[in-house]
């Protein structure tokens, strides 16, 4: 069987856009399921009966690293420590 791979080139609120590897074909939709059938809309078009010898495959880009290198995320041990005097915070209100 043979694949067709549709990249996900656009992805706003309600609206995902992709583009056809190796074949004129953009489609676009409001979710990833409904995006998923346009390209096998778009497929029946383009081929006719042979789009069933195809399988359609959505891939999303996948998003640049930190250009520093350092990952974004803050330590457990940071977040514990920051929550901690927040939490205390509520106690006391919760007390008065």
């Amino acid at each position: 069987m043979r694949e067709v791979v549709f990249r996900v080139v656009a992805d706003h609120p309600g609206r995902l856009e992709a583009q056809a590897e190796g074949l004129p074909l953009q489609i676009a939709a409001p979710t990833h399921e409904e995006l998923q059938h346009e390209a096998r809309e778009a497929l029946i078009q383009h081929l006719g009966a042979a789009h069933v010898t195809y399988r359609v495959r959505l891939l999303r880009q996948q998003r640049q690293p930190p250009s520093s290198g350092r990952s974004m995320r803050q330590p457990a041990s940071q977040c514990l420590a920051t929550a901690t005097p927040m939490a205390a915070g509520l106690e006391r209100r919760a007390v008065a």
